[in-house]
């Protein structure tokens, strides 16, 4: 239970971080869009060659098919509840998207990241780099758009240590869990994560960073890809 505890602090840990790096300078738009753009691209690799093909090759399409469906429709509806509250207060949404989207995915990866802990299987250096690289910018730029959109700071730092603690708590409930769980949940769980992110990466994330970094998102979201579909291949 000590490495599950761990593992989840560190997992969760940069959407955090992220938030705090957010305030500790005024970020320049078209930086924010690079790096919402490398985030994207980062996530974009985390979804074919670890939440898909783990999934795939844990419990086969129906349950992961299952799980994409179940986690898209989920960011879809919360993601216009957001937008909903953010046109009658007259404000962005965008923020708010991506910690939605950070959260629907957080929680079911780090189910996967416990179940495979108290499996005794271990967790490379690689992956928890991977992590980083996709959850850092995310918050990074979440956060910044909830700063512009005149949300307090001490609301913005409260809304990410909750999507991290939640997160690693994900952690500790896989590892407890793991005993009544299988290979088809642990499936699903991971199709769910997949669903969610790429709507929110489509819907969100990439149009944010598009409309930041203009023609440089591209390069930013393919080098992001590359170094994360190179660090899942090293683990």
């Amino acid at each position: 239970m000590g490495g599950a505890i761990l593992w989840g602090a560190v997992a969760a840990a940069p959407l955090f971080v992220g938030a705090v790096l957010a305030m500790l300078r005024t970020w320049p738009p078209r930086w924010l869009g690079i790096v919402l753009g490398f985030g994207a691209g980062a996530l974009m690799a985390s979804i074919a060659f670890e939440l898909w093909e783990e999934g795939l090759d844990r419990g086969g399409p129906i349950p992961l098919v299952t799980g994409v469906a179940l986690g898209a429709l989920s960011y879809y509806i919360a993601a216009r509840i957001l937008d909903a509250r953010a046109a009658r207060k007259k404000g962005e949404a965008g923020g708010g998207q991506l910690a939605v989207g950070a959260l629907l995915d957080g929680i079911p990866e780090q189910l996967v990241l416990g179940i495979g802990l108290a499996s005794g299987e271990p967790v490379s250096i690689a992956l928890v780099v991977a992590i980083l690289v996709s959850n850092l910018p995310e918050s990074i730029g979440s956060a910044a758009d909830l700063l512009d959109g005149g949300m307090r700071r001490s609301r913005v730092l409260l809304l990410w240590a909750g999507v991290a603690v939640l997160c690693a708590a994900a952690t500790v409930a896989g590892f407890a869990l793991a005993s009544v769980t299988g290979e088809v949940f642990r499936s699903g769980a991971s199709g769910f994560a997949a669903g969610a992110l790429l709507v929110m990466l489509v819907d969100s994330m990439v149009p944010e960073a598009q409309s930041k970094a203009k023609e440089s998102t591209g390069l930013a979201t393919v080098l992001g890809f590359a170094l994360a579909a190179g660090l899942a291949f090293a683990s």
